[in-house]
């Protein structure tokens, strides 16, 4: 029995990016209950699995199976929060190759805090819920910090992606080789 005609639905990739402790996850269960999409969370699957956060590479084979998921979880018409911080634009603009390649539409969500704030947010994460979270000391706050390659005003303003990094022939292409488990969608286009 119908209970009418479906409403059309174009499917989401919801990217989170920002750095450790600015609201991410927060942001991810508050939008994951409000659009019943799938949320997609590293961290709570690599410190479970594996007690750490990073683990010798593993976190890129977990990142591109979750990033697998979403692509197929996109194509079946629903949509998804990926919750990974994407520091660089490169990995950016290969999740929006991705969603594309789904057919499905893309939204960045930027969060930050000013330094202070965020740092004392993630000490106070790691002190009151451990298993959600790794411990930051003020160095690795620092190379978390000069790592991250904010979204300038011409990738948030995109509607089209720019070429691939020079020796790629398309974005699909080098996201297969930025997360070792995701499949080479490029070939398959």
């Amino acid at each position: 029995m119908s209970n009418g005609p479906l409403e059309q639905f174009e499917p989401t990739l919801h990217l989170l990016v920002g750095l450790p402790g600015v609201g991410k996850t927060t942001l991810a269960r508050r939008l994951a209950e409000e659009s019943r999409s799938l949320r997609l969370t590293p961290d709570e699957w690599m410190l479970p699995l594996f007690g750490e956060a990073e683990a010798d590479g593993i976190r890129d084979v977990l990142e591109g199976r979750l990033l697998w998921v979403a692509h197929e979880v996109l194509r079946s018409g629903a949509s998804v929060i990926v919750d990974f911080g994407c520091w660089s634009a490169s990995e950016r603009w290969a999740i929006r190759a991705i969603a594309q390649h789904a057919n499905a539409a893309i939204e960045l969500h930027v969060l930050d805090l000013p330094e202070e704030e965020r740092r004392l947010r993630t000490s106070a994460r790691w002190a009151t819920d451990p298993s959600t979270t790794f411990p930051m000391d003020a160095a690795e706050h620092d190379r978390v910090r000069a790592a991250f390659e904010p979204p300038s005003p011409v990738e948030l303003d995109a509607a089209h992606l720019p070429e691939p990094p020079q020796g790629w022939a398309c974005w699909l292409a080098w996201a297969s080789d930025r997360w070792p488990s995701l499949p080479d969608f490029s070939s398959a286009s």
